[in-house]
């Protein structure tokens, strides 16, 4: 399988990420054993309190998410089509067992295809509900519900209630990214694949791809046609395009996240072939990200920097050089005392760069220079307590020390 456009980055790749591509393939899973094993110290940033990752779990297949579910497990996400739980348990972290296998529903051959996204409803503890964002066997996203069963390390694969089906075109960009804000359900698309946005499908508000989509998943009327409320507070809702668009103009959304003390909404977009961005916004409502009349802040495709007319301009934008190629998305610390407190910590998946900018961050201000991590960052993620992980594609699961 091919490692090199996971994340919405191009068909074709830097030297830089076709060797890391192949190495992940030779290399395969890390056969790491459980527990906690050294800290990695990269270079000092300018802040002064760089990203430092310690290894916690190996031997996970392709790991491209983690979360919680209010409490100390952590939730992984695996790109097969399987959700492991981790917890820290006598002495060590280990891996308790398997949430939810559906690996035969999940198409995977995709280098962006699988198990993308996961999300528990704000009651789950007592409705027992999460959601999940998967590519099928015919290249097509699937939102859709799930129950917890009686065992609460254990998920019924027979609850599934399908809440939508997205067609999709080609195989990349398909997003997946899902979380709650209240008891709405925010949900990430790619523009749907190939380069450039052919259909021009981000701009469409009348396509699902290429936006955040805003629902109540709760099933309104049991086992009735209709999988899903509206809220009533969309933008397009009463006109003007999908009333489940919040916002659009995305190219391939890979890893966002709300703030937990602002309510801010993060979105990394991953670039075409030129820059990656990440956007900041208060919630994104009806917002117009620019894909793909903008990348980065310059215009596509003539790259001229864009002086008018531009759209939300992200707050962040590099260049795919040194290594970098596709974007990230991460979290703003705010566990209390924290070493990274009030910083957005994200990254790239082709170098391994890890940054942390301040979540007051301009678009004005200089991106500060990163730390080299070594890791095929595939996701990052958040703890109960508000301690940030990220997951390696090559079978590994970290915490970033300082959150």
């Amino acid at each position: 399988m091919s490692l090199m456009s996971f994340g919405g980055a191009r068909a074709r790749r830097s030297p830089r990420a076709r060797s890391l591509a192949a190495a992940a393939l030779v290399a395969g899973l890390i056969a790491a054993s459980t527990g906690t094993a050294a800290a990695q110290t990269p270079s000092a940033t300018p802040q002064g309190q760089p990203p430092v990752v310690t290894q916690l779990v190996g031997a996970l297949e392709e790991p491209l998410y983690v979360t919680h579910a209010g409490d100390a497990r952590l939730f992984v996400v695996e790109k097969p089509g399987r959700i492991r739980i981790v917890k820290f348990k006598a002495g060590a972290w280990r891996i308790l067992g398997t949430f939810l296998d559906i690996r035969t529903r999940v198409g995977d051959v995709g280098s962006e295809q699988g198990l993308l996204g996961l999300a528990f409803h704000p009651g789950y503890a007592t409705n027992g509900r999460f959601y999940v964002n998967y590519t099928d066997n015919g290249g097509d996203t699937v939102v859709a519900e799930f129950r917890r069963s009686a065992g609460r390390n254990k998920a019924s694969p027979t609850s599934e209630r399908i809440l939508m089906r997205i067609n999709q075109p080609f195989e990349n960009h398909n997003g997946g990214w899902m979380a709650f804000k209240g008891n709405k359900l925010y949900v990430a698309t790619g523009d749907g694949g190939s380069g450039g946005d052919p259909g021009d499908r981000a701009q469409n508000l009348r396509n699902r791809l290429g936006k955040i989509l805003r629902i109540d998943p709760i099933d309104p009327d049991g086992s009735g046609p209709r999988k899903f409320k509206v809220p009533h507070s969309n933008p397009f809702v009463d006109g003007g395009g999908k009333d489940v668009v919040w916002a659009y103009g995305l190219r391939n959304p890979w890893r966002n996240s709300f703030d937990r003390l602002t309510g801010s909404l993060w979105i990394a977009d991953v670039g075409q072939s030129a820059y990656e961005e990440v956007n900041r916004s208060g919630n994104g409502k009806g917002l117009n990200f620019g894909w793909n009349e903008l990348e980065g802040r310059h215009r596509y495709p003539s790259g001229n920097l864009c002086q008018s007319d531009c759209k939300t301009l992200p707050i962040v934008a590099y260049s795919q050089s040194a290594g970098r190629c596709a974007v990230t998305g991460g979290y703003v610390s705010r566990r209390p005392g924290a070493a990274l407190e009030g910083r957005y910590v994200f990254g790239d998946f082709c170098s391994g760069d890890i940054w942390n900018i301040s979540a007051g961050h301009s678009a004005s201000d200089p991106l500060p220079a990163p730390s080299a991590s070594g890791r095929l960052i595939s996701s990052f993620g958040e703890g109960a307590d508000g301690t940030i992980y990220l997951t390696d594609l090559r079978g590994s699961l970290w915490r970033v020390n300082g959150s």
